[in-house]
């Protein structure tokens, strides 16, 4: 990586503060993000939508299982923004084997349900890594931080199940008056498809929104524990020193 090239500052910071720094990435380059990732999203969403018929619980579960695949395409809308460079659909098709293919079946199936995927998604889908060479590099940069890393995945699952609930209750809130069981429980049911495809637009609604900057969060911990193990700050300080 060039460090010269990045357009942020860097400096060791507290995880949490680069979590932040993740979330500023995203209100900065939102054009980008949102111009790169909703065309797929939307593609998504209107597919996991026609398996209600199936089961009414199908849709939700294929777009929660399928979210690390989704993040690839924000992971490479990110991993450019932090260059300074924006991001259009047609750079993100270009690059559609490496971003959509690369290592999808072990993202979809045992890496599904890693405690600090965000964190460690770079290793994979940036730098590549593989085998032996991965499971050291993950090791690296997850000494100390485990803790970190889980706590951020767990303040986004709670903030995500925050928001689904909160958005299902506006249902309840403008109930006529006197119907407000009625629609507690057609909610709580969900037996039908209009019932279920509302449920799973909610989630979608929610998850559409959020992740992003889960990705972001994530991605912003990875460049700051590279900037603690490989002291990119005085290196970025350098090199502008001497232009």
């Amino acid at each position: 990586m060039q460090v010269d090239g990045l357009a942020i500052a860097l400096r060791p910071r507290p995880m949490a503060e680069a979590a932040d720094l993740g979330a500023e990435l995203v209100r900065r380059h939102a054009r980008s993000v949102w111009c790169t990732f909703l065309p797929v999203y939307l593609v998504l969403l209107a597919l996991a939508l026609c398996t209600v018929e199936i089961a009414g619980w199908l849709p939700g579960l294929l777009i929660f299982w399928l979210k690390p695949w989704l993040d690839r395409s924000l992971l490479f809308t990110l991993s450019r923004a932090v260059f300074g460079q924006g991001t259009r659909w047609a750079d993100l098709w270009q690059h559609r084997r490496a971003v959509w293919g690369g290592q999808l079946l072990r993202t979809l199936l045992w890496r599904r349900f890693s405690p600090w995927r965000s964190f460690t998604q770079a290793i994979e889908q940036l730098e590549g890594q593989r085998g032996g060479a991965r499971r050291a590099r993950r090791n690296q940069l997850l000494r100390a931080r485990r803790g970190a890393a889980i706590g951020m995945q767990l303040v986004f699952a709670h903030v995500e199940v925050a928001l689904y609930f909160g958005l299902l209750s506006l249902l309840v809130w403008f109930a006529p008056e006197g119907d407000t069981k009625e629609v507690m429980g057609w909610l709580v049911n969900a037996s039908g498809t209009g019932e279920s495809l509302l449920v799973a637009v909610a989630y979608a609604i929610v998850v559409g929104v959020l992740e992003p900057f889960y990705v972001a969060a994530g991605f912003a911990m990875y460049l700051n524990r590279r900037v603690e193990l490989e002291a990119w700050d005085i290196e970025q300080e350098f090199r502008r020193g001497f232009r």
